[in-house]
């Protein structure tokens, strides 16, 4: 890409690009940087994790790259780069509104009206089970910890849930 605005020059029909004495293309006063994949990586590499740059995001990269450097493709390859940077997608917020007010659950009337419940998983074997199944009632926070295995199809899990729940308690709603 590069020998090609080189002919261009020549011909004079690429105004913007300079031909430094130094030997460097510029264009419009920035460094033209070839095709060169690793020359690349290692430019976005630089400007990203060096102690200066800090992990920039996208746009803040982006324009302090494109103030030194031109290629074609810069801002989809900066870009990429962040995305692909494991800090970055663990430190950075997502910019968004909230969702809007909270409304709270309405409080039940009756005990075991209303549960909640959860799976603990991965647990080594032990009697037999390798899971837990935590069922809380909502009104008064009692909790039935209920062991299970998680290979258990959902038939054999109504079945502990009946037996466990609403055999003592009756059905929720």
């Amino acid at each position: 890409m590069l020998l090609r605005i080189r002919e261009r020059m020549s011909r004079d029909e690429a105004p913007q690009f300079l031909l430094g004495a130094d030997g460097v293309l510029r264009r419009r006063g920035r460094v033209c940087v070839p095709a060169d994949a690793d020359l690349r990586q290692r430019i976005l590499q630089e400007a990203h994790r060096s102690p200066y740059s800090v992990h920039p995001g996208t746009s803040k990269m982006y324009q302090d790259l494109r103030r030194v450097y031109w290629w074609g493709g810069l801002k989809p390859d900066v870009a990429r780069y962040v995305a692909q940077c494991a800090t970055c997608q663990q430190v950075k917020i997502e910019h968004s509104r909230p969702g809007g007010e909270l409304h709270p659950l309405p409080v039940p009337q009756r005990k075991w009206e209303d549960v909640t419940m959860d799976f603990v998983t991965g647990l080594r074997l032990s009697r037999g089970y390798d899971a837990i199944w935590v069922i809380v009632d909502r009104l008064t926070k009692t909790a039935r910890f209920i062991p299970i295995r998680e290979t258990w199809p959902v038939s054999r899990l109504a079945e502990e849930y009946t037996r466990q729940i609403v055999r003592l308690h009756g059905v929720p709603r």
